[in-house]
């Protein structure tokens, strides 16, 4: 295929892809760009609506924290169940507990991590998770997730042609330079090259990562074979007659000894008898905020069931893992949480500039359509 076939190719396709898919990349960018900051301001609103905690030099033992809450919410009628905790992370913040309702609706219960005091509730559907479904779904469900899939796919297409595109491969400076003084045409364009370029590798990873979660039970295999990495068997309990859970103080002893200087980020715990009990830590040397480090335990006997250490884990887990901080930008700290808000807002950007390329050129072809046929009259006449 000549070079400028391709080109003109790569052209029509990165056009109508674009105009195609700009309202959802749009949601799905702004959503993004917020997500980013999702910690920040769940814990603005969590503040707002709860109050501030005074950090004390100790705080309560979890265990006793967590016999206080659940004696309240076992006796309320309302058959909910312990599904998670979430710890928190800096001394001014409460412990978050996730219950579940027999209709799969939840609350979150606030709680003081050094009073134990039952700050106040709400429901699981906060701005936080409104914002994850319509960035991941379109609050569509399984429908909504199928097409965004497919839509972070053809994104990855419109980056592949947009780089083939680029004019920076003729002359490198030029690809970077923004004629402010030109024709608002031209400044159009420099702006849409030049965002562009600047966002397409980020682009280009969120476009992969937010495929390969939107699918993650085809492609998880993929990424085990290709990785050559064995998929570990989920952990289970051995339910013995008459025999009762351990008590979560020995079961948080357990996995501190397993992962020593590691900080308990998170508790899931079993919602059915042959369910494992997981424990989320992070590790001193680990960038995520949360953690990816996790100990399964046998939640009658103890016994550890599975040891996910982030630091030591097959190839296989590690690319999985790394989804999230090449999603939301958190790999690099503040200062490429920033930089993906810019990537969030990119969208919006090459929308409205391509649309406007695109309304410039259909003038310019309708201009000369119609020159020809003044020009066809003429000589008619």
């Amino acid at each position: 295929m000549k070079s400028k076939t391709f080109r003109n190719w790569a052209f029509t396709l990165h056009r109508y892809l674009g105009l195609a898919m700009g309202f959802v990349l749009i949601i799905v960018g702004l959503t993004g760009s917020l997500l980013v900051f999702q910690k920040e301001i769940n814990d603005f609103l969590v503040a707002q609506q709860f109050g501030h905690i005074s950090p004390q030099e100790v705080p309560l033992s979890l265990e006793s924290v967590v016999n206080t809450v659940k004696a309240v919410y076992d006796s309320s009628g309302n058959d909910l169940k312990l599904n998670k905790l979430y710890m928190p992370s800096v001394p001014d913040e409460p412990i978050m507990f996730a219950f579940t309702a027999p209709n799969d609706k939840g609350i979150d219960v606030i709680v003081n991590p050094y009073t134990g005091a039952i700050m106040g509730e709400r429901s699981d559907t906060t701005l936080i998770v409104l914002l994850y479904q319509l960035h991941y779904a379109l609050m569509a469900g399984d429908i909504g997730m199928t097409i965004v899939g497919i839509i972070a796919f053809l994104s990855l297409v419109l980056n592949i042609t947009g780089i083939i595109l680029w004019p920076g491969w003729r002359r490198l400076i030029a690809g970077f330079k923004i004629k402010w003084n030109a024709h608002p045409k031209r400044i159009n364009f420099d702006i849409h090259k030049v965002a562009g370029i600047i966002a397409v590798v980020f682009l280009t990873l969120t476009s992969i990562t937010g495929f390969c979660w939107n699918f993650y039970n085809f492609t998880e295999p993929i990424i085990y074979a290709m990785t050559f990495t064995k998929q570990q068997p989920e952990p289970v309990s051995v339910p013995q007659p008459g025999q009762f859970p351990l008590r979560l103080r020995e079961q948080l002893k357990i996995g501190d000894a397993t992962l020593p200087g590691a900080m308990v980020r998170s508790i899931s715990f079993p919602s059915k008898p042959e369910d494992s009990l997981k424990i989320s830590f992070k590790l001193p040397q680990e960038n995520a905020e949360r953690g990816q480090s996790n100990v399964y335990l046998d939640q009658y006997t103890g016994k550890v069931l599975r040891i996910d250490n982030a630091l030591k884990m097959p190839l296989g887990d590690r690319v999985l893992n790394s989804f999230t901080p090449l999603h939301y930008g958190t790999f690099g700290g503040l200062s490429t949480r920033i930089l993906y808000v810019f990537v969030g807002l990119s969208p919006l950007i090459l929308f409205i500039t391509g649309f406007v390329m695109y309304q410039h050129r259909y003038q310019e072809k309708s201009v000369r359509h119609n020159q020809v046929i003044e020009l066809s009259k003429k000589r008619q006449t």
